[in-house]
């Protein structure tokens, strides 16, 4: 470590999410001599914690009192409401702090890349999840619920999010931070058949057993499954342990029969979309069944039409491109040399090696990126929060601090019905004022 008591290391961090939070709480934890601010666009701080995370797992929620714990330190500064691009541009932070690091993850969803991904029905998880999760990017998607079926697309646990909570029951959702005009339309919807579908096998599928087992717990929706499929994997004493687990809850959903006036479930594999079709609204999807080669999945050429009007993607996401930030196309993520992309400029979390692990898979890089930055850079002098707040007064920008947050919070706790924890707001002008008063 090169830092010594000679000046102040100021740092940005662009993105108050889980990759946010733990580099700062890394810096903070290291040295008394740097300077933290965390930006984020949002007037709402914890990024994925509030609008990714199912709403009905608030236990997972609730590692944002640990990221609180790290705002209270003296070097630690929240600032929301300030968006990169539209209030400040990233050469303006490159000048202002000695260190800048993008830690914004990776919002944008993946596309399918098939004609059609564009009609009114289909969305990605990440504006799906969004919308139900009150993020105000995406309050007014109002997706098409008034169809019998939905078909959501991978096989990882956030297309198992999307499947339970559109199953769910009010009751079932009663203690949840779930949006209440999401609720309103999840609720009253007429889905009779949720399919998920995997292009590859039940042992590839990137589900942990806990959110696969809460599926078959479900009040008012019957998990369904083949067991012909199990058949092959009888005798494989090569499986780790959580593909035995998903293998044993797979094989008691496959015991369960369709209930009537229940919503029935569907885990199909080695299935892949290839077509999606409709006018201006999805009407169908073809799907081609696959088999497993040994570098990859490979159509068969057989396919079946399966009419729906609802289809999420949930195949991955990717960061968004910044002008003038070298990104590669392939992977979604900032090009960087583990983590370090030029000069000051650095990267972390899913920004830098894509959506992959858990939340507190970012604890580690925080803890690594923060190492490598203070045996890299030293203070230069840099103005740092005094002059970011310089600029802010002369644009007339309305910033929100972490305790004007606290406003906002309590705020969306009073203002909750029943035993739900919260109900966020999604009008960033009703929260700029709430923070304001």
């Amino acid at each position: 470590m090169i830092l010594n008591g000679s000046g102040t290391l100021y740092v940005a961090i662009i993105g108050a999410g889980p990759a946010g939070y733990y580099t700062a709480e890394a810096f903070a934890a290291k040295h008394d001599n740097v300077h933290v601010d965390i930006i984020d666009r949002l007037p709402t701080p914890y990024g994925l914690i509030r609008a990714g995370v199912a709403p009905d797992h608030q236990s997972i929620k609730n590692v944002a009192l640990r990221y609180a714990a790290t705002n209270e330190k003296d070097n630690v500064h929240f600032i929301g409401n300030l968006e990169l691009g539209r209030d400040v541009s990233m050469e303006e932070l490159q000048q202002l702090y000695d260190v800048v690091i993008l830690a914004t993850g990776a919002p944008k969803d993946r596309a399918l890349g098939l004609e059609g991904e564009h009609l009114q029905g289909v969305y990605g998880s990440g504006s799906f999840v969004g919308w139900y999760n009150s993020h105000p990017d995406y309050r007014d998607l109002n997706p098409n619920l008034k169809t019998p079926t939905a078909v959501i697309i991978g096989n990882g646990n956030v297309a198992i999010d999307v499947a339970r909570i559109l199953a769910k029951t009010a009751q079932e959702m009663a203690e949840t931070d779930l949006a209440p005009y999401a609720a309103s339309e999840i609720h009253t919807s007429i889905l009779k058949d949720i399919y998920i579908i995997g292009r590859r096998g039940p042992v590839e599928a990137a589900f942990t057993p806990k959110e696969l087992g809460e599926l078959n717990k479900l009040e008012n929706c019957t998990p369904l499954f083949d067991p012909a499929l199990l058949e092959a994997f009888e005798e494989n004493t090569d499986l780790t342990v959580v593909q035995k687990k998903n293998l044993a809850i797979l094989r008691d959903i496959a015991a369960n029969k369709p209930e009537k006036d229940k919503i029935r479930l569907h885990l199909s594999f080695f299935q892949r979309p290839v077509a999606i079709e409709g006018d201006q609204s999805l009407t169908n999807i073809l799907l081609e069944k696959t088999k497993l080669m040994p570098n990859g999945v490979e159509g068969t050429g057989h396919t079946a039409e399966l009419k729906c009007g609802l289809l999420v993607s949930c195949i991955g996401y990717k960061a968004s491109p910044i002008e003038g930030i070298p990104y590669d196309t392939r992977s979604g993520v900032y090009v960087s040399s583990d983590g370090h992309i030029s000069g000051n400029l650095y990267c972390v979390g899913w920004a830098r090696r894509g959506p992959t692990g858990t939340i507190g898979t970012n604890r580690p890089d925080g803890v690594g990126i923060a190492d490598k930055i203070l045996s890299e850079i030293t203070p230069s002098g840099k103005a740092g929060r005094q002059g970011l707040d310089v600029l802010v007064q002369t644009r007339d920008l309305h910033t929100v601090s972490f305790a004007n947050w606290k406003k906002i919070e309590t705020a969306e706790q009073e203002a909750t019905e029943g035993n739900a924890p919260r109900r966020k707001f999604t009008n960033i002008d009703k929260m700029i004022k709430i923070a304001e008063s």
